[in-house]
């Protein structure tokens, strides 16, 4: 097992990382958390490279991706970076990249009754006003999971607030800061449920958020 107790907050700087190879040829990855070895719930930066590609498999709990650099694909379509995938439990698919891809990629972390698919474009779609002068991109909620794009200008500091249920951070551009650290981009960031901080930026930085989805892991 790997940083699965959500009691415990964890940060890791991904981008020192090495990269790990997998079972399959040309794809490699960097474990934030993981169950077990090649099942259960895994959260990972997950590198493919031109070519390359994974046989067909199934998500029993299902599969959440950030196509983070280059283009995913499979056999529903080309996936861009910057677009938001969920593939609902039960589903499958033979994913490849012809190019090479950087993705962040989530498994086996649905609720069972959580059955929609999603394809979103965060670069085509609008952002909204959230609290402040931050700009917010809804992508899913369910029960008590939310899962944005969070867009911050440069010197924006939010109030302090504590996290119910927890919180779930990777930062895709910019910096992101509080006042235990500093979180450069592809930093992840995994906070507990009720815990504080007092965050603020100095520069634009836009960061993937989820909150209120480790209260029942806690």
């Amino acid at each position: 097992m790997l940083n699965m107790d959500v009691k415990h907050q964890v940060v890791i700087h991904t981008a020192d990382m090495e990269w790990l190879d997998s079972p399959a040829q040309g794809v490699s990855r960097k474990p934030l958390e993981r169950e077990s070895a090649e099942s259960g719930h895994v959260t990972s930066i997950v590198k493919y490279e031109p070519g390359s590609r994974f046989d067909q498999h199934s998500h029993p709990l299902g599969e959440e991706i950030l196509v983070l650099e280059g283009v995913f694909s499979d056999e529903d379509g080309d996936y861009p970076a910057g677009t938001y995938i969920r593939n609902p439990p039960g589903s499958k698919h033979s994913p490849y990249s012809e190019q090479g891809c950087v993705l962040l990629v989530k498994l086996n972390q649905f609720s069972k009754f959580d059955k929609t698919s999603l394809r979103i474009d965060t670069r085509a779609t609008p952002w909204q006003q959230g609290i402040g002068n931050l700009q917010v991109m809804p992508l899913h909620n369910f029960e008590e999971e939310n899962i944005a794009l969070v867009k911050w200008p440069a010197g924006e500091r939010f109030k302090p607030h504590s996290h119910f249920g927890g919180e779930e951070i990777l930062v895709l551009s910019g910096e992101f800061i509080d006042e235990f650290g500093r979180y450069p981009k592809y930093t992840w960031i995994r906070s507990p449920h009720m815990s504080q901080h007092f965050p603020y930026v100095e520069q634009e930085t836009v960061i993937f958020v989820k909150t209120g989805h480790l209260l029942s892991r806690s």
